[in-house]
């Protein structure tokens, strides 16, 4: 069950993330993080590591979004 929490987190996340590489959205993923991360934590409690695994390529992404635009310091 936190699986699925887990996968339908990262779609969520992921649908806020793609929209937000294009220049002047950046915002987008710091919109999406908190998501992101509470799919990880659902993710890690489950027995299958599917959703984590989905969960922490979109944190790759937006936070290498990030980087890029330079709002990590």
């Amino acid at each position: 069950m936190l699986n699925i929490v887990s996968i339908l987190l990262g779609i969520f996340s992921l649908i806020i993330v793609i929209p937000s590489t294009i220049p002047l959205l950046g915002w987008g993923n710091w919109f999406a993080l908190p998501f992101v991360i509470a799919g990880v934590g659902a993710g890690a409690l489950s027995s299958s590591n599917k959703g984590r695994n989905f969960c922490l390529i979109v944190l790759a992404i937006a936070v290498i979004r990030l980087s890029l635009g330079g709002e990590i310091l």
